[in-house]
């Protein structure tokens, strides 16, 4: 007996497909992982933050974030300091260098996202985007 996939299963094979290759790909492109990228990219447009709020923010769990924060704080890309009035709760922010890596971090995505959508039109990539964001609206509410 033969299994084939409908039309929309087939759409969530290439997005997992896309997502596998993506990831990698991304990393040895700007030199950094999409998550790490995000923390700082969050970070670059604050001044300062909580830490449960950029891990809501980025939607990573909160012991990767921690990780995540500890090395790039012990790259010496952001500061981390607990609230004098509640030891629980940590602020984070970038420092000079991680402000200026994320620009770089930045153009180096920039040329990725412009490859990935490489003969795209641009009415073909806000078409896409619409329809990404719905998708990502119907995930969320199930």
């Amino acid at each position: 007996m033969a299994c084939s996939f409908s039309k929309q299963e087939q759409i969530l094979q290439l997005f997992k497909g896309l997502t596998n290759q993506i990831s990698p790909k991304f990393e040895r492109c700007t030199g950094i992982s999409a998550s790490r990228y995000e923390l700082l990219y969050q970070l670059y447009n604050t001044d300062e933050i909580n830490q449960s709020t950029l891990q809501k923010a980025v939607n990573i769990d909160s012991a990767a974030v921690t990780r995540h924060l500890k090395q790039l704080e012990a790259d010496g890309m952001v500061t981390r300091k607990r609230s004098p009035a509640d030891n629980r709760v940590i602020f984070v922010s970038l420092t000079n260098e991680g402000r200026e890596k994320i620009i770089g971090y930045r153009q180096e995505n920039m040329g990725f996202v412009n490859q990935m959508l490489h003969d795209f039109k641009p009415e073909e990539i806000e078409h896409l985007s619409d329809m990404l964001s719905r998708m990502q609206n119907n995930i969320s509410e199930y």
